[in-house]
């Protein structure tokens, strides 16, 4: 089943099975480790993101609402998302250990992931930037379970709970358990990412 086929299960399962919406607290964060020596693998580092970069992926912004003592929602542009498991119906995505974003979306304890569509890449950039207030200007409304932003124009919306963090070596993964979903009515390409370059 390709992964149209899988969204449009994925869909009609949540529909016919709605999910319990209930508070969830903020998991904490694992402790983290630097990589041993003995756990590198004799790969050169720019061979592994050449070689990785011929797969080509979906590219999605993943927001949170803000948390308290938060100044306003967060959010980040992230290739590293997928399905993970239809019962339950959970997801997943990968980001750094150093980002600044995801200690305010471990606190918030939801978040919402935006399908990005192919008229989409200049939204991808300004959310790839640190730093920033990336919500200047962006037209959004509260995903309908977390209150994450949910952006207008995205061609697809998931909202989630925080479910499980694991460690993976540089990288956190992120495993979200969906409250809600659905998509735009159109019949837009989507933002794909192959080669450093947007497609």
């Amino acid at each position: 089943m390709g992964h149209a086929g899988m969204a449009a299960a994925a869909v009609r399962y949540l529909r016919a099975r709605p999910v319990e919406a209930r508070p969830v607290e903020a998991l904490p964060r694992p402790e983290l480790r630097c990589v041993r020596d003995d756990e590198r693998a004799p790969v050169d580092r720019a061979e592994f993101r050449r070689v990785l970069g011929a797969f080509a992926s979906g590219v999605t912004v993943i927001t949170a609402p803000a948390a308290d003592g938060e100044p306003g929602p967060a959010g980040f542009a992230c290739q590293s998302f997928s399905s993970l498991s239809l019962d339950p119906p959970l997801v997943a995505f990968m980001v750094g250990r150093t980002s600044a974003t995801w200690p305010r979306i471990a606190r918030a304890g939801v978040f919402c992931v935006n399908v990005l569509g192919a008229d989409q890449a200049a939204l991808c950039r300004a959310f790839a930037v640190s730093g920033a207030d990336k919500f200047a200007g962006v037209s959004h409304d509260p995903a309908p379970v977390s209150g994450a932003p949910r952006l207008t124009g995205a061609l697809a919306w998931i909202d989630c709970a925080i479910h499980a963090v694991h460690t993976g070596g540089d990288h956190l993964i992120v495993v979200g358990r969906v409250t809600a979903l659905g998509t735009t009515a159109g019949e837009e390409p989507p933002l794909l990412f192959h080669r450093g370059r947007f497609l």
